[in-house]
Parts: structure tokens; sequence; C-alpha cells
């Protein structure tokens, strides 16, 4: 996932002097970061090392990178007596903080054979007793701060753990052996997703985006804007892999017609033929999971699809993506619930048909929208160097919606603002379609 903006504010009135509450934020704290090495204990020490492409990070560099966020802005500012366990790391695993030093070059990654995977363990162990001394015993005058920015550093931590499963996919995919990340995943459950239903959705101005004031958001979900939106229909379910099989059959990855310009180059360039992972065998396709190579389950969304490719598959299919005002419009009031990464299928899966009650908006895989990720109006980034985290990425990429099924359930919301670069194919992406009314 790429660098989403850190603006938030705090769940509930944060109480810096109740013991209680403390304790909480302690106990979520230790609760988030021992998920990310949950999520790593199934891995070989070979494993953490690698860097199968540039948008991919070692493993390695992900728990080193998110413990760096609390050392960089929480126990340098706010713990004088913190000591580093080695200055290095500063720079090594800065993101792209330009403005608080100079970060190693991301394409070089995975040349970092040193710090070792216990040296990087060691250095999260260190940060987390420091972090538990300053959540204990946080200095009054700054203790609203640091707890503002302690939520900011485990939803940062939440992404990364979704981009952990995304790189490790990718990682292993790599290797002819097709490499089985886990053998113990809940499988799937048979289910018929049926025709898709049309719904139906008025003309009018609507109220989009995410109240700062009233809760945990990135600053890229807000302020609250009007928007008018014209009578529009929406895909009650996401397009399946059976659904764009069909499309594969048809000649859709050789037909310029139902292609944008950029889209059909890297169509040309890239070799593209299907979704990532996937791989045709005496006649049968196969997509590479975390579970390993599997047989395609026509009846699950389809994942791992560019902006480019869904925006053809819309065109052939004769309708269009949703925008992310259409997409929210018809999120904010369906529960948030789906197939998480607490689901433990990290795969989409299948969801029955429910009448004309729209579906799988949430969880199972993000969905791309026709929006370009640019600001909401009024937006204005944030001041100093966590500012920086978000306002210089708007430019070049398509905004993406709901989550997916490498996501904590409690990390996603309806206005939620997720983004990739239009060739991008390793999330967990695929998309639903609109039409006008």
């Amino acid at each position: 996932m790429p660098p989403l903006a850190h603006e938030l504010k705090a769940h509930h009135q944060l109480d810096t002097s109740d013991t209680q509450h403390k304790k909480e934020w302690l106990r979520r704290y230790q609760r988030v970061r021992r998920a990310s090495e949950q999520l790593c204990e199934p891995l070989c020490t070979e494993d953490y090392v690698i860097q199968s492409m540039d948008d991919v990070s070692p493993p390695k560099w992900h728990l080193a990178h998110v413990t760096w966020f609390f050392e960089a802005f929480l126990l340098a500012p706010f713990q004088p007596r913190y000591r580093t366990p080695d200055p290095a790391y500063d720079s090594l695993f800065n993101s792209y903080y330009e403005t608080h030093g100079v970060p190693f070059p991301r394409p070089r990654r995975g040349t970092l054979s040193r710090p070792t995977v216990a040296d990087v363990y060691r250095f999260r162990a260190h940060v987390d007793a420091a972090m538990a001394s300053l959540l204990e015993s946080p200095p009054p005058e700054h203790a609203a701060e640091i707890l503002r920015r302690v939520e900011l550093g485990l939803h940062h931590e939440q992404q990364h753990q979704e981009l952990l499963l995304m790189d490790i996919k990718h990682i292993l995919a790599q290797n002819p052996l097709c490499p089985v990340y886990r053998d113990d995943l809940a499988p799937p459950v048979a289910a018929e997703p049926g025709e898709p239903a049309w719904l139906e959705h008025d003309a009018g101005i609507r109220e989009i985006g995410h109240d700062l004031q009233s809760g945990f958001a990135y600053d890229n979900e807000g302020p609250v804007h009007r928007q008018f939106l014209e009578a529009f229909q929406l895909a009650s379910r996401p397009v399946t892999n059976g659904e764009y099989l069909a499309f594969i059959e048809d000649g859709g990855y050789a037909r310029p017609e139902l292609w944008l310009s950029d889209g059909w180059q890297q169509v040309g360039q890239a070799g593209w033929q299907a979704p990532l992972y996937w791989v045709q065998r005496d006649g049968e396709w196969y997509h590479f999971t975390l579970g390993g190579l599997r047989p395609v389950d026509r009846q699950a969304p389809v994942a791992h699809v560019s902006f480019f490719e869904a925006d053809a598959y819309a065109r052939w299919a004769g309708a269009r993506l949703p925008s992310e005002a259409e997409w929210e419009v018809a999120a904010r009031d369906v529960g948030v619930a789906g197939n998480f990464v607490e689901r433990d299928h990290l795969q989409p899966v299948a969801a029955a048909a429910r009448g004309r009650a729209a579906r799988q908006l949430y969880g199972d895989v993000w969905e791309w929208t026709g929006s370009a990720y640019r600001p909401y109006p009024g937006y204005r980034p944030l001041p100093g160097t966590l500012g920086e985290y978000n306002g210089k990425f708007m430019s070049g990429q398509m905004v993406l919606r709901g989550g997916c099924c490498a996501t904590p359930v409690d990390h996603i919301r309806s206005t939620y603002r997720n983004f990739f670069p239009p060739h991008a194919r390793w999330a967990f992406s695929g998309f639903r379609l609109a039409r006008e009314a």
C-alpha cells in the first residue's frame, strides 16, 4: 500500500491522567505490534531479505521501518533518556521523510543483509520496552500529543501488516517451487454469487469525506465537502474470476479499442494475458495464493488486476468504474464487515447472493474507482515532517476503496482512500461496475 496521510483525531477524548486509560493504550500498542510478528512467523530466515521488485520491501525492512516510526516520532522527541541501538537505523529505515533525514533508496532495500533478522527483532524489543515506559508515564505537558502519535503509529503499522502479506505473496510467487506461506488457512465456503443486481442511487448533492474532529482518519479523507452526483447504478457485488475469464476468452487482452492508451502500452510491454499470479496448465487456470498454487475459484472476486485492466473490462461490459464519491455514498450505511485478515482466508472468497442488497463492499478486494487521487476541496497538508507523508503523492495515482482480505477490520471505514498507480497489480485489487441510471 502507498503512504497515506497522517492527520488523526483520537477515537475518544484523550484522558491522559487515568491509569486504566494508559493501560488500554499500552495493550492496544502491544496487540498491534504482536500481530506484525505473528504474520512473519511462517517465514524462513531467507524469506525476510528478498526484494522481488522495487514496489516490494523485504519483510525484515517492514518490521524495522514501523519500529523506526515510533523511535523517530515518539521516543526521540519525548523520551530524553532514550538511546537508539544504532544511529544508522535512522537512514536505513526511513521511508521517504526527506525533511527528517536521508532515506535509504527504496529499490535497494533488498541489498541490506545487515542488520540481520535477529538484529531487527532486537530493535523491535528495544523500542517496545521504551514505548511501554513512555506510555506508562508520559510527560503531562506532552501526553495528549503522544497518544495522538501512538494512534497514528498503530494505524501506520496496520498498513504495513497488509503490505507484509502483499509483499510476501509476491516474493514467494517468484519461486518456481511455488512455496506455501501457510498450509492451514481457513478454507473458503462454497457460495453461488448469482447475477449482480443494479442498485439505484438518485441524483443529488451529497456530503463526502470524514469529519476529522469525530474520530481517527487520515487527513486525505477530509475535509467533509459537498458534491453533486448524477443518478447512477452500482453493481451489488464485485466482478468475479469467472466473469473476468469471459473477458479473457473474448480476446480482451488483444483488443486495443477496450484500453486506455497507457494501459494498452503496458499490456504490450509487460505481456499481460491474465491477472497477476494466474497461470494456465493443461487448459485449466490456476493462481498462486498464500496457500500455494490453487485452481481459480470462478465464484470469488477477481483480484490482482490493475486499474487499466478494470477499466478495460468495464468498457467491454458496457459499463464503467464508479467514482469514489459514488462508492462512498453506497457504502456509508453498510456496516464494516467482511472477509478481512481476521477471517484468515488471506484470499478473496465468494459470497452468496442476498437479493438486491450490496455485498462485499468491505474486505475481499480493494476496489478500483474511476477517480484520480487528488486533494478534496479545502485540503491542506499538515505542517512539519508528518505532513510530508501524503500531499506530495497526489499525482499519477487512482483511488481504491473498501479494504481487502489482508486488511485489519478495525483499520477501515467508508471514507478510507487507498491509492496506487494505475499499472499496479500486486495488491489485492479488484473492482465492481457502475453505469448511468
